[in-house]
């Protein structure tokens, strides 16, 4: 409810949007990041600012964060000084894609300690996060989900996973891996399209009146690829983990996942090739120099 002290770790490109809707709905917050600059602009609107994750969770019931890989999640929430040590915390929530296997072995540690843990990834992107859009998928037993449910519907709509650990984080690399995997391919064929001698944009204008849509042709190209901006909003390195966890779990499951691979070789190579920071979108670039052509929209104002 509004006027509840929230701790949130984590308040980079997503957690910091994320923090920020939390206040404008009322709540108050101890906030924390490894990075003090990304801390400032909630501290100037009254959140508290605090000097380690623990110190977040010592003031707070219901910890958030929103943390970039599994390995940061397991050290935030466990580690010395984590959010497990809070005096305070009773409920944990993971935003981040953690994939399954970490969320368990957190779950299991914090229950021993008393504490809920709430798997719930979001997607939408930077974008939704500012606008209170984003997809939340949550994991938790039905009582902590009834609990937790008015804060998660602050980031936009609330999806109910299952009651397991983890089963957030399956639908959310489920979501991540056909999302690339459409990027991947729409690449692929825009090229072939533009080699050809078609005009990319009147291809994508085909391609949405039609069944081959998808995420990338109706959104990612169109904003990020036709313009050059290469700037959709998620980084190359972080998809490609995503991707990574997918196939293993995938594989872990005894489920084949063909293509899946064949898209995390893609995200690998566009890594090694763009550097970890660069946007996902540079996927199609790594497609455009071994076609030799440029999926290029014609200039703004024509």
């Amino acid at each position: 409810m509004a006027g509840q002290v929230l701790g949130f770790v984590g308040v980079g490109r997503m957690g910091g949007p994320m923090a920020g809707r939390l206040a404008d709905a009322g709540y108050g917050l101890r906030v924390h990041d490894t990075d003090a600059a990304a801390v400032k602009p909630l501290a100037a609107r009254g959140a508290v600012a605090c000097a380690s994750a623990q110190e977040a969770a010592d003031g707070a019931t219901l910890v958030l964060a929103s943390l970039p890989t599994p390995e940061a999640v397991r050290e935030v929430v466990l580690g010395d000084r984590g959010i497990a040590e809070g005096k305070a915390v009773r409920t944990v929530v993971d935003l981040g894609t953690t994939g399954p296997t970490v969320a368990k072995a957190v779950a299991a540690a914090l229950e021993a300690r008393g504490i809920a843990w709430i798997d719930a990834p979001v997607s939408g992107g930077v974008a939704g996060a500012r606008a209170g859009t984003l997809a939340v998928m949550a994991a938790c037993p039905r009582p902590a989900f009834a609990a937790v449910e008015p804060v998660l519907k602050t980031f936009g709509r609330v999806f109910f996973a299952g009651e397991k650990p983890g089963m957030g984080q399956v639908a959310k690399l489920a979501n991540n891996m056909l999302s690339v995997a459409g990027l991947a391919i729409a690449s692929e064929a825009l090229a072939m399209g533009v080699k050809a001698g078609l005009d990319p944009a009147a291809m994508i204008d085909i391609i949405n009146a039609g069944t081959g849509r998808n995420s990338a042709t109706q959104d990612k190209f169109p904003r990020a690829i036709l313009t050059r901006k290469f700037d959709a909003g998620f980084a190359t390195g972080l998809s490609y983990k995503d991707i990574r966890l997918c196939v293993e779990e995938a594989e872990a499951l005894g489920v084949p996942m063909v293509v899946g691979a064949a898209v995390r070789e893609m995200m690998a190579i566009t890594r090694a090739k763009f550097g970890a920071d660069s946007d996902f979108t540079s996927l199609a670039r790594v497609v455009e120099e071994w076609a030799g052509v440029e999926i290029r929209g014609a200039p703004e104002g024509n």
